[in-house]
C-alpha cells in the first residue's frame, strides 16, 4: 500500500493546540474524519480539514485510490517558523513573545 501526503506549512497556530485536534482525527476514515472536524468548535479545525481533504484529493487523483475506502493513517504536527515579538516590562525591560507556526503533515492510505 501507498501512503499519499499531504503537507501544510507555516500554517499560523501553535503546534500544541493543533495536536489535540490531529488526536481525534488520526485512524478515522476520510468521510468521518470530516465529519467530526465540520462539527469542532476551534477554528483552527479547518486547517486539518484542508489538509486532509488535499491529501484525499491526491490520492484519488495521482493514484487512482477509492476516495469512500481512503484513512487517515498518520497525522502529525511540527515546529514551524516563528515570530519573535518583544512585550515591555516594568524597568524599561522587555520579554520576547513567540509567536509559533507548524507544519501539518497528514497521511491517507486505502483500506484493503
Amino acid at each position: 500500500m501507498v501512503a499519499v501526503r499531504s503537507f501544510a506549512s507555516n500554517a499560523p497556530v501553535a503546534p500544541k493546540k493543533l495536536r489535540v485536534i490531529l488526536d481525534e482525527v488520526r485512524g478515522k476514515r476520510v468521510d468521518e474524519a470530516m465529519a467530526i472536524l465540520r462539527f469542532m468548535e476551534t477554528p483552527h479545525a479547518r486547517l486539518v480539514a484542508k489538509a486532509v481533504r488535499s491529501a484525499a484529493a491526491n490520492a484519488e487523483n495521482n493514484y487512482d485510490m477509492d476516495a469512500r475506502r481512503l484513512r487517515v493513517v498518520q497525522a502529525f504536527a511540527g515546529d514551524g517558523e516563528y515570530l519573535r515579538r518583544t512585550r515591555p516590562r516594568a524597568r524599561g525591560r522587555a520579554d520576547v513573545i513567540h509567536r509559533r507556526r507548524s507544519n501539518l503533515t497528514i497521511f491517507v492510505e486505502e483500506e484493503s
